[in-house]
């Protein structure tokens, strides 16, 4: 009697064995392989990963980013998109502290547009941003790839890993919300008012001093010829500018804005803000000046871009000074916090 009992239990241990053995097995040979639940976007151009990012950046908050050369919509992690546009706006070569405030104000851009909804200037469903100037410039780490190589690669993108990381989660606030973090390239030795250029006016975004970019930016200043007829078809003006060395026969300024640019101006009779002017003949600033060779018109331009929000070569000058990126972005942008998306963004759907 006990030897059958003593084999029952054995022929009992057995069978559980196996049956641990069958209920583990798919266990352990899906471990560590990819989920079948994918965050790639069908027909994305690359699929989403977190290769390369810095430490902390475990997947959580993602961008749909509309690639536009590939025409596909790819999924991106928050912090690797932050990082995708620093590297795509801003030269490597900058100083650590200059792409850190670069960072900050990416990443600004990009979760203000998501708690405002905005979906202005995508061409496409399911994509809340572009990687193009419409919104910000983006660069895949691919593309990287095929721009840098060797230790140059390891180097730069050790650089701009640690811009992102050392600012992780970091945004630039007003009164609690997310600001216009708008930049440019060069300013002409002081930024925008924002209403002298776009006709709001946004109480950070003031004219400062940007003594910087005259010594360090290659784009401070340019000159251009256009001739007396391209001028009058570009500005859609009936009648020709007459070509005299007296200026203000064919252009006189009417006004200039507190950062020194040209607010209003009249040519051939007709009068433009200096936006409209520097759009319409495609000028590098609003701050130029003027002078007539024969029958073409040469015209200086002195900084790039629209001029308001932060001067990245004023941000690179300042750090070359010592200053830390905290203190480049409460510069360039009047009143301004830096606060912690985390409390705006937990709870939140996009």
């Amino acid at each position: 009697m006990h030897k059958k009992r003593h084999w029952l239990q054995l022929v009992l241990i057995g069978l559980a064995s196996f049956l641990a053995i069958v209920v583990l097995v798919p266990v352990l040979t899906t471990k560590g392989l990819p989920s079948s639940k994918s965050t790639e976007v069908p027909g994305a151009a690359e699929p989403y990963n977190t290769k390369g990012l810095p430490a902390g950046g475990e997947p959580g908050l993602t961008i749909p980013v509309y690639l536009s050369k590939d025409k596909k919509v790819q999924q991106l992690d928050l912090e690797q998109y932050v990082r995708g546009v620093v590297a795509a706006e801003m030269p490597i070569d900058f100083e650590l502290e200059a792409l850190k405030a670069q960072a900050m104000a990416a990443r600004t851009y990009i979760v203000r547009r998501l708690l405002e909804k905005d979906l202005s200037g995508v061409p496409v469903e399911g994509a809340v941003v572009t990687d193009t100037i419409t919104h910000q410039a983006y660069v895949s780490e691919q593309e990287l790839k095929q721009r840098w190589s060797g230790a140059q690669y390891a180097a730069n993108m050790d650089k701009l890993n640690r811009a992102v990381e050392e600012t992780k989660d970091m945004i630039l606030t007003y009164e609690g919300k997310p600001i216009q973090a708008t930049f440019f390239s060069t300013s002409n030795g002081y930024t925008e008012n924002s209403e002298d250029y776009w006709g709001d006016r946004i109480p950070y975004l003031r004219s400062v001093p940007s003594p910087w970019d005259v010594k360090l930016s290659p784009r401070y200043k340019e000159t251009i010829s256009i001739s007396s007829k391209e001028l009058g078809q570009k500005l859609g003006l009936r009648t020709a500018i007459p070509v005299s060395a007296n200026q203000s026969n064919s252009l006189r300024v009417i006004g200039k804005t507190e950062g020194n640019r040209i607010k209003t101006l009249t040519v051939g009779g007709k009068t433009f803000s200096g936006r409209e002017f520097r759009e319409k003949l495609g000028l590098n600033s609003t701050h130029f000046q003027w002078s007539w060779k024969g029958s073409e018109l040469q015209i200086t331009t002195f900084g790039y871009g629209h001029g308001v929000g932060m001067s990245q070569w004023g941000a690179n000058g300042m750090a070359k000074e010592g200053k830390k990126a905290e203190e480049i972005v409460k510069y360039f942008y009047t009143g301004i916090q830096v606060s912690s998306d985390t409390p705006l963004l937990k709870g939140k759907s996009f």
